[in-house]
């Protein structure tokens, strides 16, 4: 199993190993998040040396694949998942066998049974996506497009999860739970609108009227200052609503 949701990592039944030598990793991660697709030997020159690779790319190349594939050649498989291609590489992979693809799975489940309003089934499913995730995507792993390009795509999944997580936090009346989490969101993400949204109800479900209301203040400041920009029209809508205590904003009437 090949492990990126964190620092690259490749498990063999209970073994566990990291990789070292930056260019190897460099290489063997862009195929990882490339799993199954054929990967130029172009696009990998330019994941290990950018836009100005040496005289010799192409011949340093072959020996960092040579490393990946004999890295891969664990005892009991019986080939090797690393093909060479016409146009390319490619590296092989079942379902179950990226941390990438059960996460996206996961989150998928959980929004479909968000829609079927199944909350509880769906709060465990989300919560066990975060799970999947032991650091920041690939470590400090960062090369050329390919890899910042997984990198942001997984980074804003996350977001999205944690956003996911929190409505169903909402919707199951665990409002004061999930203050603190939403907190520290809006610290770590300050011109993301939704975790406003998501804290300033919270903080209102739990009869704290004049944090809710504070919060949308340090958010409108925040914005104009940053973005010279009012919030969004979700958060002035809510702002209002908590102003005038309406009754749509209580759990059983969102229910």
């Amino acid at each position: 199993m090949y492990e990126v949701l964190g620092p690259l990592r490749v498990l063999d039944g209970e073994d566990s190993f990291t990789i070292s030598a930056r260019k190897v990793q460099t290489v063997l991660a862009a195929l990882v998040v490339r799993c199954d697709q054929v990967v130029a030997p172009g696009q990998l020159i330019t994941e290990i040396w950018g836009d100005v690779p040496p005289r010799r790319a192409t011949a340093g190349l072959h020996v960092y694949i040579s490393q990946v594939r004999k890295l891969l050649n664990r005892p009991g498989r019986t080939a090797n998942p690393l093909l060479t291609r016409v146009s390319g590489y490619q590296l092989r992979t079942d379902d179950d066998e990226i941390d990438f693809r059960l996460f996206l799975g996961a989150v998928e489940r959980g929004r479909a049974l968000m829609r079927e309003r199944r909350d509880e089934e769906a709060m465990a499913c989300l919560e066990g996506a975060l799970d999947l995730w032991r650091g920041p995507v690939l470590g400090d792993l960062r090369s050329g497009p390919i890899i910042e390009g997984f990198v942001t795509w997984m980074t804003e999944l996350r977001l999205e999860c944690l956003e996911l997580l929190a409505d169903v936090h909402l919707r199951l009346g665990r409002h004061r739970e999930v203050i603190g989490r939403l907190q520290l969101l809006v610290g770590e993400n300050p011109l993301c609108e939704a975790y406003y949204r998501q804290l300033m109800l919270a903080l209102y479900r739990s009869g704290r009227q004049a944090e809710a209301l504070g919060v949308y203040q340090s958010a409108r400041s925040l914005l104009m200052e940053e973005l010279g920009l009012e919030p969004c029209r979700a958060l002035r809508d809510l702002q209002q609503a908590i102003l005038t205590a309406d009754e749509g904003l209580d759990l059983r009437a969102a229910s």
